[in-house]
């Protein structure tokens, strides 16, 4: 690879180095405390580069059954029994060792993944560890957490998670899950395994009793395994609407509890009396976060017709000083595409979205010569029924409407299989709340975007799951409570 291979936006490169750190050729299963090795494996490649970066155990049911008897023998004779104090105490080791590994951590899921050094280092790392941290906060505080509800355990979780936000979605699953008194057996995306496999490393170093977490790796085969795994109390899983149908049809009539975090088609509103030059800030961040690879993403832009012309302005002239390129290097904006697979989807959308008479626009300059590509990309003249408009692109895709007034807005916004997110620009209190009342979303931002706290619930609605995560809403999908 050489420095030509990464456009530099004009800065000189500014490379984030990895020889501070070991990724091992190959990785095996971690169950029941120890590394036990899968019958095959498969390669976690690069994005950015095509360059195969470890080699990673593919569970299969033998494996799973074993991972899950594992979680059971924890749960029985230890963990549930445990004083709900020294669970916390675990859990705030856990938090310490993500923040002194955080250079670490990020590195690796920047390379993993594709996503830029930036987000991985000031985003995904610190709300993994703050995630612990709350979790840790609440592991002998659930009775005030749920006043007057008798408060229990659950007993075997079952957690598949995707490949957008590895780390923090394991953090996302396992802290509240362990809180609770619950045993984990959790499953990574196939293509970004190895910041789960490091929390794992990182797990044993905490001294975390055999059992309490397992971390199988694979394909959609294992996570299939574990889902359906007649000793898993409860599934919960984070990936696509089409993936989360599939499982709840598999734990009906099961008994087993489930929350399914599905996808979005976010609409990001802007009225005419809003912070133009901040929302077009917010508009950025909103679809171009991780590449668009964000269930929640703004990929629906909707501006007041007044002033839609000099906001498309703005835009454009923003998105022309965004640098694609080099995940690893700390100037870069937008990074790789996380698989070949998912950019032919990307590029069949937006090819659609041109044979249905959408307008394409893209900023000039190029990208890498290696590894998954895709430029972002803007759309306007879009009606209802376009498929840009309707269908999840998990991309840095936009697609950019039109409205005059607000319920107007909301009536659009709404028109969507989706109910995940949303945000409005406006300097008026009244209508903030008249927007995120009439908006059909579990969360709602107001002049701001993609703002994430463990505090806070998120989830959302119709094709978007069932269940929230984080808070107390959160902390409730994790335990038995009755009054």
């Amino acid at each position: 690879m050489s420095a030509n291979d990464f456009l530099s936006g004009g800065f000189a490169a500014a490379p984030e180095s990895s020889d501070h750190f070991e990724i091992k050729k190959s990785y095996d299963l971690f169950i029941d405390g120890k590394w036990v090795k899968a019958p095959k494996q498969f390669e976690t490649i690069n994005p950015a580069t095509d360059e195969v970066i470890s080699r990673v155990g593919f569970a299969g049911k033998k494996e799973v059954n074993q991972a899950v008897k594992g979680a059971r023998k924890a749960y029985d004779n230890l963990w549930s029994k445990m004083p709900p104090a020294e669970r916390g105490k675990y859990l705030f080791r856990i938090a310490r060792l993500i923040q002194e590994r955080a250079r670490e951590f990020a590195v690796v899921e920047s390379m993993d993944g594709g996503k830029p050094i930036r987000e991985s280092r000031d985003v995904d790392v610190p709300l993994a560890a703050a995630h612990f941290f709350y979790h840790a906060g609440w592991a002998d505080k659930l009775k005030y957490a749920f006043p007057g509800a008798e408060v229990s355990s659950i007993g075997v979780v079952g957690q598949v998670i995707p490949w957008n936000f590895p780390l923090l979605m394991a953090a996302w699953k396992i802290a509240p899950a362990l809180a609770c008194g619950n045993t984990v057996v959790l499953k990574p995306a196939e293509t970004t395994p190895l910041t789960a496999l490091k929390l794992a490393e990182l797990i044993q170093d905490a001294g975390l009793p055999p059992g309490v977490v397992n971390i199988v790796t694979g394909a959609g085969d294992t996570g299939q395994a574990l889902i359906e795994h007649p000793d898993v109390d409860k599934v919960a899983f984070t990936g696509s609407t089409a993936v989360g149908k599939a499982i709840r049809r598999s734990v009906a009539g099961t008994g087993k509890r489930f929350t399914l975090e599905l996808g979005g088609k976010a609409a990001n509103i802007v009225f005419e009396d809003a912070p133009i030059n901040e929302a077009v800030e917010g508009i950025v961040n909103g679809i171009f976060f991780n590449q668009g690879h964000v269930c929640c993403a703004g990929s629906r832009l909707f501006v007041q017709e007044s002033i839609a012309d000099k906001v498309i302005k703005k835009l454009k002239k923003r998105i022309e000083s965004l640098v694609v390129g080099n995940p690893l290097d700390k100037n870069t904006d937008i990074g790789a595409i996380n698989s070949g697979e998912q950019l032919a989807r990307i590029k069949n959308l937006v090819k659609v979205g041109k044979d249905e008479g959408a307008c394409m626009w893209q900023p000039s300059g190029g990208v890498p010569r290696k590894g998954n590509w895709f430029k972002p990309t803007l759309f306007t003249e879009c009606a209802q029924s376009h498929r840009i408009v309707q269908e999840e692109i998990f991309g840095p895709v936009l697609a950019i409407q039109t409205f005059r007034t607000p319920q107007e807005a909301i009536a659009k916004a709404n028109n969507t299989p989706y109910g995940l997110s949303g945000g409005v620009w406006t300097d008026k209190g009244s209508k903030i709340f008249k927007m995120t009342t009439g908006l059909n979303a579990g969360v709602v931002w107001a002049n701001t975007f993609n703002k994430f706290d463990p505090t806070s619930p998120f989830g959302g609605y119709k094709e978007s799951g069932i269940g929230r995560e984080g808070g107390l809403h959160g902390l409730s999908a994790y335990c038995q409570v009755s009054y």
